[in-house]
């Protein structure tokens, strides 16, 4: 029988400059490679765009495959190729070694003023070029305490996904990013519930499982606790994965929750 993967997703933003990237990048390889987890955690850097090739030649050249650590990016653009200054297609991501790609995070739906049918494209764009997409999906605070929470994640797993979606679904819950502060397990455990109920009817299928994530200031305290909720199936970790150590011990508290076979 199988176990079912545990992923730990390190998104670094526009953060790290290129040297201390690479420096970070090898020492979190190094450390993994000495003393592997369990094969069913697989641990996703993604780093800024200009630092995609030097972190994929790090990843590679260590002793490690590419199913325990991997290459993600953080966008790309939802058309292979043309006359689109400053974007990055998802082929291009590819040639550069990526294997995943965040898209829909809040950052990019707030500051780029993307839509979920923008997203939705970018999604299809990745899986044609044989990325695995990251999609973010999460409330602001006003539309939680307006008790709007369960229409806006419905609203955004109908938009931004396609149907028959074989990707990965992150669920941050956009006043949690960056501020300390987590939602409790039973509050966690309604919306993974909802998320959950949604998926088999965007997707049009039930044979399909969607790994489902949790990300919003993910520390290593937290995590145990985090991927012992029924339905949580990784992180995705923000400014905690900037620093090896912090972003190691986020991995090794993950190999401490009891893995379970896929459902």
């Amino acid at each position: 029988m199988s176990t079912a993967p545990k992923f730990v997703i390190g998104n670094w933003k526009m953060q790290a400059q290129h040297e201390r990237g690479l420096t970070l990048a090898g020492d979190v390889t190094k450390a993994l490679e000495d003393t592997p987890p369990p094969s069913h955690i697989r641990t996703v850097i993604c780093p800024p765009y200009t630092q995609l090739s030097g972190v994929n030649h790090i990843l590679r050249k260590h002793d490690l495959p590419t199913e325990r650590i991997s290459l993600g990016a953080q966008d790309c653009y939802p058309a292979p190729s043309g006359p689109f200054t400053g974007d990055i297609s998802a082929k291009m991501l590819t040639e550069l070694g990526a294997r995943y790609v965040i898209l829909g995070h809040s950052e990019r739906r707030q500051n780029h003023g993307e839509t979920d049918a923008v997203i939705r494209q970018k999604v299809k764009a990745a899986t044609a070029a044989g990325l695995i997409p990251i999609v973010c999906i999460g409330e602001h605070l006003a539309e939680r305490n307006e008790g709007r929470a369960a229409s806006v994640l419905a609203g955004q797993i109908e938009g931004s996904l396609t149907r028959g979606f074989r990707g990965i679904v992150a669920y941050e819950p956009v006043w949690a990013i960056g501020s300390g502060i987590t939602p409790s397990h039973e509050e966690l455990q309604r919306k993974l519930s909802l998320i959950r109920a949604l998926l088999p009817m965007r997707l049009m299928t039930d044979d399909i499982r969607v790994p489902v994530l949790y990300g919003g200031s993910v520390t290593s305290v937290q995590t145990p606790s985090l991927l012992s909720i029924d339905g949580v199936d990784g992180v995705l970790v923000g400014s905690a994965s900037l620093e090896a150590q912090s972003f190691l011990d986020i991995i090794r508290a993950a190999t401490e929750v009891p893995s379970s076979s896929p459902s």
